[in-house]
């Protein structure tokens, strides 16, 4: 910071000082000329008096003797003097005694001691003679010419002027030469000093206290500087930290300090910029925990976010093959790979996080252990998206479709996703129109006892015959009701039609039948669904234990407290329980034995395959002696051969039911069912 010298405090106040001191030499030395000329005019009728006082008595004496020639020698006399232009003696109403005239001096400075002095004077003195009666005799008169007083006059003007201004000009470079001892040069090096402080660290480098100015203006000037210069570092650390504070929150994420959705599409465009330079493939993977819902409502939300913290630090551990990861919100992360040949490389890493995921996590200081599943949706550039906007939604949905057909998998992008996302949207909206338009149907699959082969139940199960895209499978329609609200209304649509049904088979004399109706998760927590159940039980005066209700295992399990509770009130009811698709879930031993249960039924996943895999046979049989040693009845689902039927027999299961028996029939169909059964049994007998 260069100061310009224009814009100088010393030469302002130089120039200040200066014309100011020179304002009051003029002024002085005016008024001290002013005196002088009227000392000049004084000096010239001192002069004349003088001139007067000396030739009186000689003049008295001529005029009094009529002396001409004695007069004309006073006159004479008095033209000794240079000043005296014009001189007589005599009455003034007679004849003068003597007299006499010259010119005026000529002097260029004429016309100005002229205006100050006058051009000339003229003093009068009277001739009086002596004794007692003293007789006026005429008078001595003298004219002065001011021409010789006003050399002198001039002269020293000129000295009184230069003089005065002098002085003045003098005093004021002696002010200034003080001031800016005092002043200006303490100033400049403080501003030298302001010019070498670093604006982002002001602290640094103080301004030293000047000598001698430790306890004036300057010196409390700079403690203050220095003052506010620790003020202004503080402050603007504070205001750094606060903008990096805020800019970290503006784009990562606050739980697992990885990066937040913005901050993951600033680095994925910077990925796919340099990817389609190189022309080489990205693969963005979105990952989304399973039923994470229920970890919160199992345990509590603190140990949610442990086992989050534990998840993206167990993604961190791929960062080596990542460009990028994100949380995305929830229980949603995002991994990007970079720099990619083929497709199975996003395989591998995807199928490398499932794996991780295998090894259980630890909550509550190791107390309790858990294992987490997830659903990974890929997509790839530039075969799904060129951009990280396309890309991005196309793996969340991706993600959101596997998880609605099967879950703790990876599935890649595929050309259909769109139009199958906007069919579900589709179908989703249709699905709030679809009771009140009577689209929904019951069928009923057949339960067969294993104790004598008879037909103990039946399994109510809906179907959504859609008018333009016919029959809507209850596992795509059944999540979008939950998602909409809509399944209370149709769970208690399917109830009603259930019992209604049930009480008409009683009165056809099929007494001893049961009627099994699933609820979904979202029917099983809703706070009517006992009284709703009472209600129909009572109305359709059905006996206890007629309708059994089938919750699933993950249901169960998504908020175990409030579960059991409804449970219990359903059981007070008259209803019995069964734990459908049992050995998919995480429930443990400890829950299920203190949950109010009749009966599990196996999932068909592991009856189908339970001849060729020992896996799903040890697990069939262990679920049986499970059930047995609990005290619950047994069913397996999806028995569709005489060796699966046979196997689970020998094990010691209770009831069976699937495509063996007979596929899901509708009422009238299954009328004939019953009665033919019967029939058999009856010749069998």
């Amino acid at each position: 910071m260069k100061l310009e010298l224009k814009n100088s405090l010393s030469v302002k106040l130089l120039r200040v000082v200066l014309l100011s001191a020179l304002a009051v030499g003029v002024v002085l030395s005016a008024a001290q000329i002013v005196f002088d000329a009227y000392k000049t005019r004084q000096a010239v009728a001192g002069d004349a008096q003088r001139i007067l006082d000396m030739f009186r008595d000689p003049s008295t004496q001529a005029v009094y003797s009529l002396d001409r020639e004695m007069g004309m020698q006073v006159i004479e006399g008095l033209f000794q003097d240079d000043a005296v232009r014009m001189a007589s003696i005599g009455h003034p109403n007679e004849t003068m005694l003597a007299e006499k005239t010259r010119d005026l001096q000529q002097s260029p400075t004429r016309w100005l001691t002229d205006l100050i002095l006058g051009q000339e004077r003229t003093f009068t003195t009277p001739l009086v003679g002596r004794g007692p009666y003293s007789e006026y005799y005429g008078d001595l008169s003298i004219t002065l010419d001011t021409a010789t007083y006003g050399k002198g006059f001039l002269v020293s003007s000129v000295i009184i002027f230069i003089s005065g201004v002098l002085r003045a000009l003098a005093m004021g470079l002696v002010l200034y030469l003080v001031y800016h001892w005092l002043l200006t040069k303490p100033l400049s090096r403080i501003i030298e000093h302001l010019s070498s402080i670093n604006p982002d660290r002001p602290s640094e480098h103080k301004i030293p206290q000047l000598r001698g100015h430790e306890k004036n203006e300057l010196g409390l000037w700079i403690n203050t500087a220095n003052q506010l210069l620790e003020s202004i570092e503080r402050n603007t650390h504070l205001r750094h930290e606060a903008e990096n504070s805020l800019l970290r929150m503006a784009q990562y994420d606050f739980l697992t300090g990885l990066p937040n959705r913005q901050k993951l599409q600033e680095q994925l465009d910077k990925i796919l910029i340099d990817a389609g330079r190189r022309q080489r493939s990205v693969a963005v993977l979105c990952v989304g925990l399973d039923d994470f819902k229920s970890v919160n409502e199992q345990f509590t939300y603190q140990a949610g976010d442990q086992l989050l913290l534990a998840l993206a630090d167990r993604l961190r551990a791929h960062s080596g093959r990542l460009g990028a990861l994100a949380r995305l919100g929830g229980d949603q992360f995002a991994l990007v790979q970079a720099d990619i040949e083929q497709p199975y490389e996003a395989a591998e890493l995807a199928q490398s996080i499932l794996d991780d995921l295998e090894a259980e996590f630890a909550l509550d200081d190791g107390h309790e252990q858990i294992r987490l599943r997830a659903t990974i949706g890929i997509t790839l550039f530039p075969e799904d998206g060129d951009s990280t906007e396309k890309l991005l939604q196309k793996a969340e949905q991706t993600m959101t479709l596997a998880k609605s057909r099967s879950r703790n998998r990876y599935q890649f992008y595929i050309a259909s996703v769109d139009s199958e996302m906007r069919r579900r949207r589709e179908l989703e909206k249709d699905l709030r129109d679809a009771l009140s338009r009577e689209q929904f149907h019951l069928v009923y699959q057949p339960q067969i006892s294993y104790l004598d082969h008879r037909v103990v139940g039946v399994e109510a199960l809906i179907r959504w015959q859609h008018p333009e895209h016919g029959l809507v499978p209850p596992d795509l329609f059944i999540p979008l009701a939950e998602q909409n609200g809509t399944i209370i209304a149709i769970g208690e649509w399917v109830l009603d039609q259930a019992c209604r049904q049930l009480r008409e088979w009683h009165d056809l004399g099929f007494t001893e039948l049961r009627m099994a109706v699933n609820l979904s998760t979202v029917q099983l927590h809703h706070a009517e669904l006992p009284r709703v159940v009472n209600n129909l039980l009572q109305i359709y005066r059905l006996p206890p234990r007629s309708l059994e209700l089938e919750v699933t295992e993950t249901g169960l399990m998504e908020d175990i407290s409030t579960a059991a509770q409804h449970l219990l009130s359903l059981r007070r009811s008259g209803a019995l329980i069964a734990i459908d698709d049992f050995g998919t879930g995480y429930s443990s031993l400890s829950y299920l034995k203190s949950l109010p249960l009749d009966k599990i039924k196996i999932d068909k996943s592991f009856v189908q395959d339970l001849l060729d895999d020992d896996d799903d046979a040890t697990i069939v049989r262990a679920i049986i002696q499970l059930g047995k040693s609990l005290g619950m009845q047994v069913i397996a689902e999806g028995v569709e051969t005489a060796e699966q039927e046979a196997y689970i027999i020998s094990e010691g299961c209770h009831e069976g039911q699937g495509y063996y028996y007979s596929k899901p029939l509708p009422a009238r169909e299954l009328v004939a069912y019953l009665k033919q059964a019967q029939r058999n049994n009856a010749a069998i007998l």
